[in-house]
């Protein structure tokens, strides 16, 4: 299920679908930057001084990129109560103490 971030002056919508980011339909971003560590960061804030993160090309407001982590959040906790994932961290555990253990 994809959440609404935003829609953009041009009419296409940033929405998070699972763990990424899309730009009308299209893979935007896996996670935000802070416009502070873009190296374009000046240029940003002339163009939109409220934006606090990045989304690929998208400047997010700090409410937009809220929302972004809370769905980000939300989708993490979905993955982590299936029975697959909760196998895989096991697997990974038992796998990690064997190496511990010396055991390959």
């Amino acid at each position: 299920m994809a959440t609404l971030i935003k829609t953009t002056e041009d009419g296409r919508k940033l929405e998070v679908n699972g763990l990424a980011i899309c730009l009308d339909g299209k893979l935007e971003a896996f996670e935000l930057m802070e416009v502070s560590l873009h190296p374009m960061r000046r240029k940003i804030l002339e163009i939109m001084p409220e934006a606090t993160h990045l989304a690929g090309r998208v400047a997010l407001s700090r409410e937009e990129a809220r929302k972004v982590e809370d769905a980000f959040a939300e989708t993490e906790q979905q993955i982590l109560a299936s029975p697959a994932a909760i196998n895989e961290r096991f697997r990974l555990a038992v796998r990690r103490h064997a190496c511990s253990e010396g055991i390959e």
